[in-house]
């Protein structure tokens, strides 16, 4: 995942989206870039780190211009340690664009070979995001013959012409030199996009409405699947359908644990959402360890507290707060190695003895990936003292790797992968484990929709059921992903155990 935001505005904007891009800093941490667009020349600047260390006085002053777009990195595709594959990414023809992406494509490896052999447009790097960007320009050349001009018509028809080159999840932005800003969505609205407006009349699109309004703009709507939006340098606002048969279905793990829980994605609160996970996890703990057994539920910070919350209160059962979280280390679950993973765990996380001592305590976390950070947590509540340490996950058990732009892992590494729930336990090291359930998790999110939202035909939780929404994904697809996967380590593929049910149902049928 990644986090993506433009703005065209009457004042300059290089702050306004630095500013954004810390709002959306927990959608990727390995590198951030801005680029701005003044007299039609781009001013970028982008590398490795976090935006407070990417961007400095000097850099910032070296970015004029009223229109800019910017993104965070978490890559899951291409090259991690290369600068070069930080966005946003440039292409010189035609007009001039820049591209900022949020997600991942499926068909990355033969589009490459399209745009070599009947484009002849090279690709430099091993990023998808530079591939999906050759397209855009390859189409936008089509659609406007090589003339000088450029009409919101002739961007609408280049993003229908991408839509039907395009497989996988993409958030776009992207700007075309001396014209606008351009964003656009894939057909299935897997990744999130929305929209926001300013009292100066200034126009934003971000990946998470807490960008919108942590720089004062109020959400104007989500941008629909299969939409695009291009905003002139003139502040003018167009908007076109251009996908043949849109369906809403977003990541349903944006609601469990990407998003940060003040934003709103497709008109579902995320916090409303977890908080009604942790109401339908309780009727599954209930059948699962009687109340009266348990002493106190602790969250697993962070994504998993309005779950546990609700979850304590249901129960009647006392919630603490007994693990202290050091901000300041990375995600543990995109590490690379084991052996780094486990003792990073000891250094994110703390414990408060006292209130594990003696005690039956019910962990609650959002989700279980790998396992290996559970398995260290509950033993970091056994050393603290608790009698039983029961864990409860606000998310079924993660089985299949995801192929829209989330880090899941291959099939051989996620625990949950082949094993029963007792199998697992006893990995983890726990007296019970409580998983919720696929269909009792769509529910509780489905549940978090506003009134008057946008209407959803459901949602991709491919990496609980095996079900990838847009139809195109098979077991061999997943082989020459993970293949490619950021941080894989060797002998991490094994296709062998991949077992996809309805690797290729249709999205009318998932």
């Amino acid at each position: 995942m990644c986090g993506i935001v433009g703005v065209v505005s009457s004042a300059p904007v290089n702050q306004l989206i630095y500013d954004a891009l810390l709002l959306l800093q927990h959608r990727g941490q390995d590198a951030a870039g801005i680029v701005t667009q003044e007299d039609r020349k781009f001013f970028m600047h982008k590398a490795k780190g976090m935006v407070r260390d990417v961007f400095r006085t000097r850099n910032m002053r070296a970015l004029p211009g009223l229109a800019g777009l910017g993104q965070v990195r978490y890559p899951t595709a291409g090259n991690a340690y290369s600068e070069e594959e930080a966005q946003p990414f440039y292409v010189n023809a035609p007009f001039g664009l820049v591209l900022v992406h949020n997600g991942n494509l499926t068909n990355a490896h033969p589009l490459k070979s399209e745009l070599f052999s009947t484009d002849h447009r090279h690709i430099n790097t091993e990023s998808d995001s530079e591939v999906l960007l050759n397209v855009l320009a390859h189409e936008l050349d089509q659609a406007t013959r090589g003339r000088a001009n450029l009409s919101p018509e002739d961007v609408f028809s280049a993003v229908s012409a991408v839509h039907r080159r395009v497989r996988g999840s993409y958030a776009v932005i992207a700007m075309i030199a001396g014209h606008g800003l351009l964003a656009f969505r894939d057909p299935y609205g897997i990744r999130p996009l929305s929209l926001g407006r300013a009292a100066n009349g200034a126009l934003m699109v971000a990946s998470e409405t807490v960008a919108l309004e942590g720089t004062g703009h109020q959400l104007e709507r989500h941008v629909a699947p299969g939409e695009a939006l291009f905003i002139g340098l003139d502040g003018a606002l167009h908007a076109k359908q251009c996908a043949d048969n849109p369906k809403l279905t977003p990541c349903i793990f944006e609601y469990v644990y990407l998003a940060r829980p003040d934003s709103v994605l497709d008109g579902i609160s995320v916090y409303q959402a977890r908080l009604n996970l942790g109401e339908t996890l309780a009727t599954r703990v209930v059948s699962t360890v009687p109340p009266n057994e348990i002493d106190v539920i602790i969250p697993i910070p962070e994504s998993s507290r309005p779950s546990a919350t609700q979850l304590a209160h249901l129960l009647g059962i006392p919630y603490r707060e007994a693990f202290v979280k050091n901000r300041y280390v990375g995600r543990t679950f995109i590490m690379p190695g084991q052996g780094v993973r486990k003792k990073s765990v000891r250094q994110k996380l703390n414990v408060i003895a006292s209130e594990f001592k003696g005690r039956n305590v019910m962990l609650v976390d959002d989700s279980i990936v790998r396992g290996t950070t559970s398995r260290e947590i509950v033993q970091m509540a056994r050393d603290a003292g608790a009698k039983k340490v029961y864990l409860a996950s606000a998310a079924p058990p993660v089985r299949f790797p995801n192929v829209y732009g989330i880090d899941m892992p291959t099939s051989s590494e996620l625990v949950a992968h082949g094993r029963s729930v007792d199998e697992v336990r006893q990995i983890i090291g726990c007296d019970a484990l409580i998983y919720q359930d696929v269909e009792g998790m769509k529910r509780a999110v489905q549940k978090a929709s506003s009134a008057g939202g946008p209407r959803l035909d459901g949602f991709d939780a491919s990496c609980f059921d095996g079900v990838y929404v847009t139809g195109d994904v098979s077991a061999e697809d997943i082989e020459r992903l993970n293949a490619g996967r950021v941080g894989q380590e060797e002998g991490d593929a094994d296709s062998s155990r991949l077992a996809l049910p309805n690797a290729q149902t249709s999205a009318q049928e998932a």
